[in-house]
């Protein structure tokens, strides 16, 4: 049977890529400085962590998944928008759009999950202290890690899987990268089970997590009250750069998810760009800059390995 490519297009193409002549050069340069700052950045701390010993902690090892899931959703957008910048023809394959939705959509919840039982840890070692370290055990730690990475695998493979089968009537796509809410407003169908497995995904893997975190510190911030001075110091000195860490990246996110409730297209391109790349640049170089310049213990490390030398043993 020949197969019906105005229902099923065979690429898709981004529409808010505009010719700037020279300029293109300019913008591929600049962002290329991004994306290896972002390498280089989180490639330091994810080193760091693992070859330091006394950072082999509960704290220190989410923050080394952190910087590892930020590389993945770095490597799932910046390759192909660099390679766009260069081109004339922007267009993309169905395959290759679908898996950098699933890149970009899996980095996006595992940030919040890997966030949230950031904020468990902090929770137990602050309100529980005597009960820290036999709570927070390898075995523990390593259950949390997984759920945080499988959950998020599941639930967007399931929410793509049914955007998969749509058939379509269109291929544009008013976006310098795949998302999965522009091609649903291209099928020719009725996308209402596309809309509440959307929904469903979103509450349990973006705002679910959120809510988490928010009792998490409200639990820490009851329990500072009643403390020291040097306690609330210690707490704040742990738990900032996690508050600064979820504040941004939450921001970021939200400003993707208001774009489906407007329509992109009559939108300004450079506000419609400027708000769908915040989550994908501004995390994973913020990331590494907050915990390797606020942490004493990932600092000092760093500082020293700077000082010995590539060759000297950490």
């Amino acid at each position: 049977m020949k197969r019906n490519s105005s229902l099923n297009p065979l690429y898709f193409q981004f529409t808010l890529f505009a010719d700037y002549g020279s300029l293109r050069y300019l913008f591929f340069i600049l962002c290329l400085l991004i994306y290896m700052t972002i390498i280089s950045a989180n490639a330091v701390i994810i080193v760091t962590v693992i070859l330091e010993k006394s950072l082999h902690q509960p704290m220190f090892i989410f923050i080394c998944s952190l910087s590892l899931n930020s590389l993945y959703g770095s490597s799932g957008f910046f390759p192909r928008f660099l390679s766009d910048l260069l081109s004339d023809n922007h267009l993309t394959t169905r395959p290759s759009c679908f898996i950098q939705m699933y890149i970009i959509y899996t980095y996006a919840s595992c940030e919040l999950t890997i966030l949230s039982i950031m904020a468990y840890d902090r929770l137990v070692a602050i309100c529980q202290p005597l009960h820290y370290h036999s709570k927070m055990t390898v075995k523990k730690v390593t259950h949390l890690l997984m759920c945080a990475v499988l959950y998020p695998a599941v639930a967007c493979g399931f929410c793509l899987s049914l955007t998969v089968r749509l058939p379509l009537c269109g291929n544009k796509l008013h976006r310098v990268f795949c998302s999965n809410w522009p091609v649903v407003q291209l099928s020719c169908v009725d996308t209402t089970m596309n809309n509440v497995a959307g929904q469903f995904v979103t509450v349990t893997s973006i705002f679910i997590p959120m809510f988490f975190v928010l009792y998490s510190y409200l639990r820490i911030l009851l329990v500072c009250r009643r403390s020291s001075s040097e306690v609330r110091g210690k707490a704040l000195q742990t738990c900032l750069p996690h508050i600064v860490t979820f504040m941004t990246f939450t921001f970021s996110l939200f400003c993707e998810l208001s774009l489906t409730r407007f329509e992109a297209d009559k939108m300004n391109p450079i506000m419609t760009i400027v708000l769908s790349l915040e989550y994908l640049i501004i995390p994973p170089i913020n990331n590494p800059l907050v915990y390797g310049l606020n942490l004493p213990q990932i600092r000092g490390v760093v500082f020293r390995f700077l000082r010995k030398g590539p060759t000297a043993k950490i």
